[in-house]
């Protein structure tokens, strides 16, 4: 396959599951919520992680599937300009500590659950 064919397909899917998981988290709020978008940065940091470790030492992924699942899936799957747009509708609202917030923890928790995660490879 193709890898650009690939990391199109992977994408597309990426991007689906996170408008699907952000729906779901986010149905009953009116305005602006970030959990479902942090939810699924987290989910994807996590997908992120075990495919690097099982492509560390543990399986062979072929280059065309490991760019599938890491650029197109995780890449349409986590999202930064979701993650800044709702961050900045929350300032742009006076939601002050929330926007603070969804800053801190998305960083902090993404950042923390690749780090042990890539620390068992």
């Amino acid at each position: 396959m193709n890898t650009m064919i690939a990391i199109f397909i992977g994408g597309g899917l990426g991007s689906v599951t996170r408008f699907g998981i952000s729906k779901f988290i986010t149905s009953d709020y009116k305005e602006i919520n970030p959990v479902g978008t942090l939810t699924a940065n987290v989910i994807s940091t996590v997908i992120l992680g075990v495919i690097l470790y099982l492509s560390a030492d543990k399986f062979i992924i072929s280059p065309t599937i490991k760019a599938l699942l890491i650029i197109g899936f995780c890449g349409g799957f986590s999202t930064f300009s979701t993650f800044s747009y709702e961050t900045f509708e929350l300032l742009r609202t006076g939601n002050y500590y929330f926007a603070a917030a969804n800053l801190l923890v998305s960083i902090f928790l993404g950042v923390g659950v690749l780090f042990i995660l890539a620390r068992s490879i």
